[in-house]
């Protein structure tokens, strides 16, 4: 909230742009032309099952639609609903103290409530953050509607990490420990958990597999948020036992109320087949592990992948000039590349991308992460000839905003020398 209000007090999300006329301009004059970005109307959002708190009530997409100047809507996921409801209250109390319009945020809850909120005439767009099933039902609803609206959902990413082979040479033992880290973080209830990890075949990468598989073995079990997750992701283990091309490597059988972490190894030629289940998600401390005969094959399994959140490389920085190719192919791939980090936790600031190709999202041009997610909520208007009384303050002669425009093809902060 407190980084929406210093990118309102900035004023560069407005996107102001001011083309001056051109009476003289032959053969024909050139009107006043000037344009800036409002608020695209009433947005639903809907709760994530996995953040209580920064994907939700009060999270980043109600955030991002209140800064556009978008009222919300707020359908409360139910796995949470009494963190709902008190950060609900907060809002609406901070909204009257602010003197807020009245209904500017709202909250609904309740079985089937979503498809009616989604057809409703009055909502203009949409935010999810959930399942790949869920997203779609969503999408499909919107687009079905008399008047289309967007959907931004995130739903599905396995954030593949490539394990390079100097890297892997020189500190594959700590990258082993740090990567099963990063697994189970958060009971691997992240949407950027780490779920495929490559590398290509050596003695030091079957090792590395073995310290990976032994660091999740020693791993406690966890509690998820929610039964209902758990359950997801037991059907998610079930379903990766059950496939003939796919071996269990490390972990203890699920049992009982709490999660645990397990490690599976895969054929690539499962994954440039294209085989569904290896490209879907299992929500949960789980990571599948592929070897490649070389760096070609590793280049077509990466132009195997479908759209994903994150791709992370662990290289050295002898690895960087043999691999350059991965990142031409990544870019057109993910929203974020990592390069010796882990994916899981996402830093909340100007240049953070949280979204990506589907089915990453249902919009690769967002993210719901960082202040670039206003720019989902926000569309242009044009004013040709419109006298500068009637104009918005952005666009007005004297900027009131003090904000920085597009003045005829030059960005400015200055006052236009003319009433």
């Amino acid at each position: 909230m407190r980084l929406f209000a210093k990118v309102l007090r900035r004023g560069d999300f407005y996107g102001a742009r001011i083309d001056q006329a051109l009476p003289t301009r032959t053969p024909l004059p050139r009107p006043d032309l000037r344009q800036y970005r409002i608020g695209v109307g009433p947005v639903a959002v809907f709760g994530a099952s996995n953040f209580p708190l920064a994907f939700s009530t009060a999270g980043g997409d109600t955030a991002a639609a209140l800064a556009a100047g978008c009222p919300v809507v707020f359908k409360a996921h139910s796995g949470h609903m009494g963190t709902a409801e008190k950060v609900a209250e907060a809002l609406q109390r901070a909204a009257e103290k602010t003197g807020m319009p009245a209904g500017v945020f709202n909250m609904i809850f309740g079985a089937g409530v979503g498809e009616a909120l989604v057809k409703h005439a009055g909502i203009q767009a949409v935010g999810f953050t959930g399942s790949l099933k869920g997203g779609r039902a969503l999408c499909d609803m919107a687009a079905a509607r008399a008047q289309p609206i967007p959907v931004f959902a995130e739903m599905s990413s396995i954030n593949p990490v490539l394990v390079l082979p100097q890297a892997l040479a020189t500190r594959g033992a700590q990258m082993a420990k740090e990567l099963a880290g990063s697994v189970v973080q958060g009971c691997g209830q992240f949407c950027t958990n780490p779920g495929l990890v490559l590398g290509i075949r050596s003695p030091a990468f079957t090792a590395f597999i073995e310290q990976l598989g032994g660091h999740l073995a020693e791993q406690a079990p966890q509690t998820m948020l929610n039964a209902g997750t758990l359950a997801s992701y037991g059907k998610g283990l079930q379903a990766l036992l059950a496939h003939p091309g796919i071996q269990h490597l490390s972990g203890q059988a699920q049992a009982g109320n709490q999660a645990q972490p397990q490690l599976f190894g895969a054929e690539v030629s499962l994954l440039l087949e294209q085989d569904e289940l290896l490209q879907e998600e299992v929500f949960g401390p789980c990571t599948v592990v592929i070897q490649v005969a070389d760096e070609a094959e590793l280049l077509r399994a990466v132009r195997a992948l479908r759209g994903q959140l994150t791709a992370t490389l662990l290289a050295d920085e002898q690895d960087l000039p043999t691999f350059a190719q991965l990142f031409g192919v990544l870019e057109e791939k993910v929203g974020r590349v990592l390069v010796n980090g882990y994916p899981t936790g996402v830093e909340v600031c100007d240049a953070m991308v949280h979204g990506g190709p589907y089915p990453a999202t249902s919009d690769a041009r967002g993210t719901s992460v960082g202040t670039l997610a206003i720019d989902r909520f926000l569309r242009p208007v044009c004013y040709q000839n419109v006298p500068d009384a009637l104009l918005p303050d952005a666009l007005k002669n004297a900027n009131p905003l003090g904000i920085q425009r597009l003045v005829d093809g030059q960005h400015s902060d200055q006052a236009l020398g003319h009433d």
